[in-house]
């Protein structure tokens, strides 16, 4: 389950800053409190480090029918900075990829944005269904999130929910080969996106997580992160 120990430890509260790639050493990993997070019932882990393109140092993944990501935790009100900017670039994408079902749940790049939500508020069904979720995936199963991706098919702007849990709202922002090989900038305002997918106000961003998945499909490529930041809305 690509988001379950992805995302453990993401409610460990880190300042409102994220860590740049950008400032990092190429040849290394990410500086904290950006760190790896593999699943444990996945064999192949996808390798992540800094490398420098076009002079700049950025997140290279390859990924070859693997799947892990990076976690990076934090505390940030949305409210007050609601835009995430990032850019990315993909060298193909996972061909036998379907965007919403668990056997085709593979993405060249993903963003997830998480959010430190109360579950006291969900529905008693609601609760028993993530209960239940965390019983067989682990306590990392989000309450409420949001994860943005490249998709093989899938046309930009399609949503849906995780195939693993109906609180981890899927959103296509890039889409095909169209593209593969150059790089993609991508500003979302995680407000609005939360509203439409939850329909209430987002409570406070817990963490962010970035990963390459192909485990499913069996697919081998490379994808390319630059910084990930949030900003005030123009």
């Amino acid at each position: 389950m690509a988001v379950v120990a992805l995302l453990a430890g993401a409610s460990a509260w880190a300042d409102e800053a994220v860590t740049a790639f950008s400032s990092g050493t190429v040849g290394r990993l990410p500086a904290a409190p950006w760190r790896a997070a593999r699943l444990p019932k996945v064999p192949h882990e996808t390798r992540y480090g800094l490398v420098e393109d076009a002079g700049a140092v950025v997140l290279q993944a390859d990924a070859n029918a693997s799947m892990s990501g990076l976690v990076h935790p934090l505390r940030i009100d949305p409210r007050t900075r609601p835009i995430l900017e990032w850019r990315w670039k993909v060298s193909d994408v996972p061909a036998r990829a379907n965007f919403g079902t668990r056997q085709g749940d593979d993405f060249a790049a993903r963003v997830y944005v998480l959010f430190d939500y109360d579950v006291t508020k969900l529905p008693l069904f609601a609760r028993i269904k993530l209960k239940l979720a965390r019983a067989l995936y682990g306590e990392a199963v989000p309450a409420a999130g949001l994860c943005y991706v490249w998709d093989a098919k899938a046309p930009v702007g399609t949503t849906g929910w995780s195939p693993y849990t109906d609180r981890l709202r899927m959103i296509v922002v890039d889409s095909g080969t169209a593209d593969a090989g150059r790089w993609k900038s991508v500003r979302r305002n995680v407000v609005e996106d939360f509203r439409a997918a939850f329909g209430e106000e987002p409570p406070p961003l817990s963490g962010l997580a970035v990963a390459t998945d192909t485990d499913n499909t069996g697919s081998r490529l490379t994808a390319w992160y630059g910084d990930l930041r949030f900003v005030v809305a123009p």
